[in-house]
């Protein structure tokens, strides 16, 4: 599935921005050393983004000092979101595209850095990828990374005990049985190899968190599956959800979550 338009794919996630940025946790601090230590992220990069929703890795890019940074998001609604929320505080460097990626108008050979975090599963890899290339100089930088709400292969008490709730919806924001697209390394692998990269690394890493049972049920109404059930079963997993929360864990619920992260360079002539 491509990024298009608001009505389709990741444009479901629009309909509540704020519910949405506060509901989604960040991203492990990791990441960003990882873009300055393998990448060589600094204050001369410029950098785009795909699908930036509300802007929770562009916060950290603008943190970072980057030089400037190219926000591309389909949903018009989270553009003017992120555009109000950081186009203020981000000091000139932050532009917000609202296009989906693979028809944004964009200068080739342009950029040092490119990003997508939590999105590129909704972009074609091939026409993406392809054009992702094209954007960045020699030698310039791609990152894509994904968390995971769950381990798959490890899930925590949490995740065991509320998993029956999830069958009502068409998949399990948990990762399922079936290989989350995040782990599926040795594809992602070829995809970055065909499209012509080098220098293709992938690193995933677990972390804990502790959520309340407000932040439990605001984490998963944030997620596709959970977005697109009928309102009657949707307040049927909150209300079921809400109840394994306080009763079986206090109200306080402790989470395993992956976070999995793949980089690769344009490389020089």
């Amino acid at each position: 599935m491509t990024l298009t338009s608001p009505e389709t794919g990741p444009g479901i996630f629009g309909g509540n921005p704020v519910a949405y940025d506060r509901g989604r946790p960040g991203y492990p601090s990791r990441i960003y050393t990882i873009l300055q230590e393998r990448c060589g992220v600094g204050p001369a990069t410029t950098a785009f983004e795909i699908g930036s929703g509300t802007g929770q890795a562009t916060r950290e890019l603008l943190d970072l000092g980057l030089w400037s940074v190219m926000a591309i998001e389909p949903d018009e609604r989270l553009a003017v979101f992120l555009s109000d929320n950081l186009g203020r505080t981000g000091g000139g460097r932050l532009e917000v595209l609202t296009s989906s990626f693979l028809d944004a108008d964009l200068p080739e050979a342009a950029f040092d850095l490119g990003i997508a975090a939590t999105a590129f599963h909704w972009v074609e890899p091939i026409a993406g990828l392809a054009k992702v290339r094209r954007l960045l100089r020699p030698g310039g930088w791609w990152a894509m990374w994904w968390s995971i709400f769950g381990d798959p292969g490890q899930p925590d008490e949490f995740q065991k005990a509320s998993q029956p709730l999830f069958s009502i919806v068409d998949s399990s924001p948990f990762g399922g049985s079936g290989l989350h697209h995040a782990l599926a390394v040795d594809r992602r692998i070829g995809e970055l190899a065909a499209a012509g990269f080098e220098e293709i690394q992938h690193e995933a890493f677990r972390w804990t968190t502790v959520l309340s049972t407000d932040q439990v049920l605001a984490l998963t109404a944030t997620f596709s599956p959970v977005i697109r059930l009928a309102a009657g079963d949707r307040a049927h997993l909150m209300d079921g959800l809400k109840r394994i929360a306080q009763n079986d864990f206090g109200g306080s619920v402790t989470r395993t979550f992956i976070t999995s992260i793949y980089t690769a360079c344009r490389g020089l002539p």
